[in-house]
C-alpha cells in the first residue's frame, strides 16, 4: 500500500524548522528532505527514520520496523509529537550530509 500525499504533507507539516522542508516520491512512497537532506521515510504512511548515533537520544526507546522488504531496520517515529519530529529532523540536518550526485558511467 503506497502512502498518501495528505499523510506526507502532514509530516511536513509536524515539522518546525526554519529550513527547506521538501519532499520527493519514490516508488509510490516519500522521502522528506530537510535543508536537502534525507532526513524521514515515509511507507505505507509511516514515518521511519534511519537508525544514526546523533538521535540515539530521543528515538532509543521507540518502536522499530522494516520501511520496504530488504532494507535495514528504522526507528519509528510518532507524527503526532511534533516537538519530537521537530528535534529528531534538526539533528538529522545538523549531521547528515547532502546526498553527492552518481556520475554517470560511459558505457561502450
Amino acid at each position: 500500500m503506497a502512502s498518501t500525499l495528505e499523510f506526507v504533507n502532514y509530516v511536513v507539516e509536524q515539522i518546525k524548522l526554519d529550513v527547506p522542508i521538501t519532499y520527493k516520491k519514490m516508488f509510490g512512497e516519500y522521502l522528506i528532505y530537510a535543508n536537502a537532506k534525507p532526513t524521514v521515510m515515509v511507507c505505507d504512511n509511516t514515518a521511519f527514520i534511519k537508525i544514526l548515533d546523533c538521535i540515539k537520544p530521543y528515538l532509543e526507546n521507540a518502536e522499530k520496523g522494516f520501511p520496504y522488504t530488504g532494507a535495514k531496520e528504522h526507528y519509528i517515529i510518532d507524527v503526532d509529537n511534533s516537538e519530537l519530529m521537530t528535534n529528531v529532523v534538526r539533528e538529522l540536518e545538523k549531521n547528515v550530509p547532502v546526498p553527492q550526485k552518481k556520475k554517470k558511467k560511459n558505457i561502450i
